[in-house]
């Protein structure tokens, strides 16, 4: 039996059924991971983060194939290669789009002007009021406790999320530590509207990296990711606990993105050791993979028995 639906602000602004975001995971955010969310009844997203915009166009194509129900794009500012971004995902005719590790000035206007919906992700309250002053329409709010790039002066979602919903008027996303209904309740309480998933996501039945990696967040425990490069030079990142990310973890590193010349042996070949595997603390919290619809169908039959049996 279906749960009821959670109705608020941005099922509304976006026309999903549910209020799940799927985490733009570079080279995973694709079609074949984005439409079994946006079929789930949540908002999948195509990544651009590859760099490989030739192959995105292709996967924006597949998108409209595999689902009729809303999808997005990521626009990860730091990784852009093409000064045309901006056209290009209009060109797609793409309605929503969230946008990143940037200066949310400097494309919030122009895909405001050509009528899309722009959500910004902020690590910080500063972040936040920069993005609002570009004028989005939303915020995704992300505690240093999720996987991936991270702000290095890192603070959890539990003192960011009502921080910044304490001072914006925009509808929030909840990132970082969410992969359940009582993470997405415990979000709601602090003021979310929504919530986006990463590492859940990341570790289900459609995520097309290999089993390898899907098993070893089955198996971590909640210490079992690394906070690396705080004091840079380049980005602070949480990932998964091997021998290599100890070592860089101890050691440090000249460049942290030369740790990723072999991604795709990570992702998709399974050797978690020849170079970084992005993922958040929330690890500790998953035990199975499951398919997209399973996890999204029990996350809010969850959240409504959580809320249900909180004292009054």
């Amino acid at each position: 039996m279906a749960s009821a639906p959670v109705k608020t602000r941005i099922t509304e602004m976006l026309g999903i059924e549910k209020p799940i975001i799927q985490a733009a995971m570079g080279w995973i955010a694709r079609s074949q991971l984005s439409s079994a969310v946006s079929n789930a009844g949540g908002m999948g997203i195509i990544e651009t983060s590859s760099g490989e915009l030739d192959a995105v166009r292709e996967e924006i194509k597949k998108m409209k194939t595999l689902t009729d129900k809303p999808f997005g794009v990521n626009v990860a500012q730091a990784f852009v290669r093409d000064p045309d971004i901006v056209q290009f995902v209009i060109d797609q005719g793409i309605k929503f789009v969230t946008t990143s590790a940037g200066d949310p000035m400097k494309y919030t206007g122009m895909l405001k002007e050509a009528g899309l919906t722009v959500f910004h992700v902020v690590p910080s309250l500063q972040g936040a009021l920069r993005a609002i002053e570009a004028g989005v329409d939303g915020l995704i709010v992300e505690g240093g406790e999720g996987g991936g790039f991270k702000n290095p002066k890192d603070v959890a979602s539990m003192v960011l999320i009502p921080l910044v919903c304490e001072h914006v008027d925009v509808p929030v996303v909840a990132a970082g530590g969410i992969t359940d209904g009582r993470s997405m309740a415990a979000a709601f309480a602090l003021g979310a509207e929504a919530v986006l998933m990463g590492t859940r996501i990341l570790s289900s039945e459609e995520s097309p990296v290999h089993s390898n990696w899907k098993e070893a967040i089955v198996k971590a425990e909640a210490t079992d990711t690394v906070f690396l490069n705080r004091s840079g030079p380049g980005p602070a990142l949480r990932a998964l606990r091997t021998e290599r990310t100890d070592r860089i973890q101890k050691e440090g590193v000249e460049n942290i993105f030369g740790e990723f010349a072999n991604t795709q042996d990570v992702y998709f070949g399974g050797d978690l050791e020849a170079g970084i595997a992005l993922t958040g603390q929330v690890a500790g919290r998953i035990t199975q993979v499951k398919s997209v619809a399973q996890i999204f169908e029990e996350t809010l039959a969850e959240y409504h028995d959580v809320v249900s049996r909180l004292p009054r």
